[in-house]
């Protein structure tokens, strides 16, 4: 079994937290081998923690989508919270007072492997303003539940930088959170202005033990917790680097339904006639079954919609974002004036529509509204894919 950088704190490491103020973000997820969470094994172990601080969802992982958290004292334990996802922009850095209560930040937070999930970028934005107030910042490791050896999709140009998107990396970007957390400090490769320059922060990472590049999450031995309401298994994870584009269109993503990301449609969709013209493009490791289903919540709640389940045959093969930006190409070409790209605001951004903050900028879109070929398509982010896997090897842990 995989030993997750929280399992190294508690057996080898409590002296990074012993004697000192100790702040901790951290989630549903954030758990031992045993399940048992990060907050009460450390009070357990003597060590209670001056001040939590909660990503998107919540600490204890109540919020839905988008949906502000306020929440100021954990109600099992009676310690402090910060939310770092409120109701705008600012709410997303700690502030300078929450610091000022602690020596140390632990960050442990299980991602996806996705730019779009954000819980790295909480991660990165807490490590500017720890090296801000002089604060240490301990990351402890755990697994990229797709692997680390494939790299899916661009860089973010600068105009698109958005809470899905902070930085320039690619959608699947292949690394663990701490080694995101090494290259956050040492500055992102592709420009944009917030983290392009290194961090004056005192890091430490707590990596894993017995962790492959290779290993999907279930190979690691350690069981599976919702890291947010809607990431229910490990084969939802492995379909929303390219599923999760969904949200920058009128077409549900599968919100209210029991397979979010993996069922899609709306009401205008034929799920046959779009599962018929996927099938044409002989995409590796997926197959797409028609069907109908009826939210009970969020997009197109309680109407019937028609639409396609993902079933991932191979995973070895399976490239979640080119098939996610084939399947938004052929719900525009069959949506006959009825399919729409998202106009709301999107993760605090007014000025972009959600498709273009998801993609990293305009070039999919526009390609996909031109009736651009699939590899046309394709072609705008291969050159990126290759430069990302150079410049991330230095931080490469496993």
């Amino acid at each position: 079994m995989v030993l997750t950088g929280l399992d190294v704190l508690c057996a080898e490491r409590l002296d990074l937290c012993r004697g000192r103020r100790v702040g901790v973000l951290c989630h549903p997820a954030s758990v031992t081998s045993d399940l048992v969470h990060i907050v009460d094994r450390l009070v357990a172990a003597g060590i209670r923690p001056a001040r939590l601080f909660g990503p998107e969802h919540g600490v204890r992982g109540e919020a839905q989508e988008m949906v502000g958290v306020d929440t100021e004292i954990d109600r099992r334990t009676g310690i402090p919270v910060s939310s770092l996802y409120g109701d705008g922009v600012e709410s997303l850095t700690p502030t300078a007072d929450a610091l000022a209560e602690i020596d140390v930040l632990l960050v442990d937070l299980q991602d996806i492997g996705c730019r779009y999930y954000t819980y790295i970028w909480t991660m990165a934005l807490a490590m500017a303003a720890a090296a801000r107030a002089g604060v240490q910042v301990v990351v402890l490791d755990r697994p990229n539940p797709l692997g680390g050896a494939e790299v899916e999709g661009g860089a973010v140009e600068p105009d698109a930088e958005s809470f899905v998107g902070l930085g320039s990396i690619p959608v699947r970007h292949g690394m663990t959170v701490g080694e995101l957390a090494s290259m956050v400090r040492a500055g992102l490769p592709w420009g944009g202005a917030r983290f392009a320059r290194p961090m004056d922060l005192d890091l430490t990472v707590v990596p894993m033990r017995g962790w492959r590049r290779q290993d999907a999450f279930d190979k690691t031995g350690l069981p599976w917790v919702m890291p947010s309401p809607n990431m229910p298994t490990v084969d939802t994870a492995f379909v929303y680097p390219g599923l999760c584009l969904i949200e920058g269109t009128n077409v549900s993503e599968g919100r209210g339904v029991t397979r979010p990301f993996e069922i899609i449609g709306a009401p205008f969709v034929d799920g046959y006639r779009l599962a018929e013209r996927l099938f044409t493009h002989d995409l590796p490791g997926v197959r797409f079954r028609p069907l109908s289903f009826r939210p009970v919540f969020h997009k197109h709640a309680g109407r019937s919609c028609g639409g396609i389940q993902l079933h991932v045959v191979d995973r070895t093969t399976f490239r979640p974002y080119r098939t996610g930006v084939l399947i938004l190409r052929e719900l525009w070409a069959t949506g006959e004036g009825a399919f729409a790209w998202r106009t709301e605001p999107y993760e605090f951004v007014t000025h972009r529509t959600a498709i273009d903050l998801l993609t990293g900028g305009a070039d999919v879109r526009q390609g996909i509204e031109r009736g651009v070929p699939p590899e046309a398509l394709f072609a705008t982010w291969v050159a990126a894919e290759r430069q990302f896997h150079e410049r991330r090897r230095p931080h490469l842990l496993y």
